[in-house]
């Protein structure tokens, strides 16, 4: 009875190496958005934008409605949004953060 729970332990971790080694292919992708150099902070309702120079950055609601798109004409901005007290979701490229305006 040993012998075949030792089979089917071998057979088993044998044939599961090749989808545990294809789950970290997708760890890859999520690094590279991760390392894209642009970031974003807020105070208040002021934000404060590093790295993405001619790039567009669109304001959302939490409905998904866009209500604001601004041109990142440099590599360090600072832009007032103007908007009501809530949260939002700022999308610059890949780049996607929900941010609270207070």
């Amino acid at each position: 009875m040993k012998k075949y729970y030792l089979i089917f332990f071998l057979t088993f971790s044998l044939t599961a190496a090749p989808v545990a080694a294809s789950e970290f292919d997708e760890f890859d992708d999520i690094t590279e958005v991760e390392t894209t150099g642009v970031t974003i902070t807020v105070s208040g309702a002021q934000v404060h934008i590093c790295g993405a120079s001619g790039q567009m950055l669109e304001v959302y609601n939490v409905a998904g409605v866009r209500v604001g798109t601004y041109k990142i004409d440099g590599d360090d901005k600072t832009l007032n949004l103007n908007l009501t007290k809530g949260c939002y979701i700022l999308k610059i490229g890949k780049v996607v953060r929900k941010v609270s305006i207070r």
